[in-house]
């Protein structure tokens, strides 16, 4: 459920007209709910409450902007981070340090020292050498670094092959065949307190199956390392759980989830962690564009817009599919071809799609856009980077700017022996 729905024939954010955030701050712009995002984030957590002990951290690379990440804050969420830059977005946002969970195979030795200059509660390690380089950093400054370490259980998500992580061609984890001995060493060094172990299979998961294989393989592992005489005392199963991107389309519900997440852990004896993020925030934000034109094609129209793939990646990157609806419907649909601005034949959102009939001057949103949407906008063929507007009732207000080109160019250096 989210919170985009027409009234007097105008779609509208919760209490405010699109049309009016529109005249406001210009098109494209993603306008996001915050009656959505609480209502998600405590679905979430409802659903695990057959759990005995649980830590939830947002998936901060799901949409890393301060006012969501506040918004969560105070529904008591971390944060799973991938860069020094989004951990001090959740502190910024006000997520205890201690809450936060720092992911990814890249982290530099800098980083590493950032994280532990603030009293970052948990390292997902993605292998030994980033333990052993973690324990000597730690060791160096008199500390203990907490950490997990990422396992990768070879199990396939079932979901586009770009954002599938859980399968040994994968760059993430280590082998599960060798993670017993290498959580061992790392266990034994003085600078690392090793607690655990962590999964992640992949993003916008659609079957739960294969994340309960991966889950039971964790549960048997971690029995093996406690065998070993090793401590085992969190376990985080990451996130990825789906949302529907197209009308009527079904996917599990965070009920069922936590359900197949209790029957799959039980008797473990260990806090339980997650890292949603898409579940979380994708239906509680639209992308708001403008019809430009709507050019006459071979067999279908062009509606050309003015949000692009540098605004919205997604269609262009995964072949993603995002709903498209007029702002002001009038009843009447129309077969076309969806397309934005840019010299790029990949930007392009939708082919003979069947749509609300629009025309020139036309508001229209892109559906489920609060997830990888803004944070992986960019600026490509110089345009400006989109700004994000909140709403909350009937007030709303912008949470980023539009940065526009002018700005960007001023940043900007020629060298001397180019003047």
């Amino acid at each position: 459920m989210d919170h985009f729905q027409l009234r007097d024939g105008v779609l509208h954010a919760e209490d405010v007209p699109l049309t009016a955030i529109a005249e406001a701050v210009g098109t494209p712009v993603y306008v996001y709910s915050r009656a959505t995002l609480t209502r998600h984030a405590r679905v979430f957590r409802e659903a695990l409450s057959a759990l005995p002990s649980i830590h939830i951290a947002f998936a901060v690379k799901s949409n890393p902007n301060l006012a969501v990440l506040k918004v969560l804050a105070r529904e008591g969420y971390g944060a799973d981070v991938v860069s020094a830059g989004e951990m001090h977005r959740a502190l910024a946002a006000g997520m205890p340090a201690a809450d936060i969970v720092f992911s990814g195979v890249g982290k530099t030795a800098r980083e590493m020292h950032e994280a532990l200059d603030v009293g970052l509660g948990q390292f997902n390690l993605e292998s030994e050498e980033e333990g052993l380089e973690l324990a000597a950093i730690a060791a160096v400054r008199g500390e203990v670094a907490t950490a997990v370490l990422r396992v990768n259980p070879d199990v396939d998500a079932r979901t586009h092959a770009k954002i599938s992580t859980g399968k040994s061609e994968n760059k993430f984890g280590v082998p599960y065949d060798q993670a017993a001995g290498i959580y061992a060493r790392l266990a034994a060094l003085p600078g690392l307190n090793m607690r655990g172990l962590a999964v992640h299979i992949g993003s916008q998961i659609a079957d739960l199956e294969p994340s309960r294989v991966a889950f039971v393989k964790m549960g048997e592992l971690m029995r093996t390392i406690r065998g070993q005489g090793d401590t085992v005392t969190h376990m985080d199963l990451g996130g990825g759980l789906g949302v529907p991107y197209r009308a009527g389309e079904s996917l599990p519900e965070p009920a069922e989830y936590g359900e197949m997440v209790a029957e799959a852990t039980r008797g473990w004896d260990a806090t339980i962690m997650f890292e949603p993020g898409r579940v979380i925030a994708g239906n509680s934000g639209v992308l708001v564009t403008e019809v430009v034109r709507v050019k006459p094609g071979t067999v279908n129209p062009f509606v050309i817009v003015d949000a692009a793939m540098n605004d919205l990646v997604r269609p262009a990157m995964y072949d993603a599919w995002h709903d498209f609806a007029a702002v002001r419907p009038s009843g009447e649909t129309m077969v076309a071809n969806i397309v934005g601005p840019i010299c790029e034949s990949s930007d392009t959102f939708a082919m003979a799609r069947e749509i609300d009939a629009v025309s020139a001057g036309d508001l229209a949103v892109f559906r489920t856009a609060g997830a990888y949407g803004a944070t992986m906008a960019n600026t490509y063929n110089s345009r400006a980077l989109v700004p994000e507007v909140m709403v909350d009732g009937d007030k709303w207000a912008v949470v980023a700017d539009r940065i526009e080109p002018a700005t960007i160019l001023a940043a900007e250096r020629v060298p001397e022996w180019l003047a």
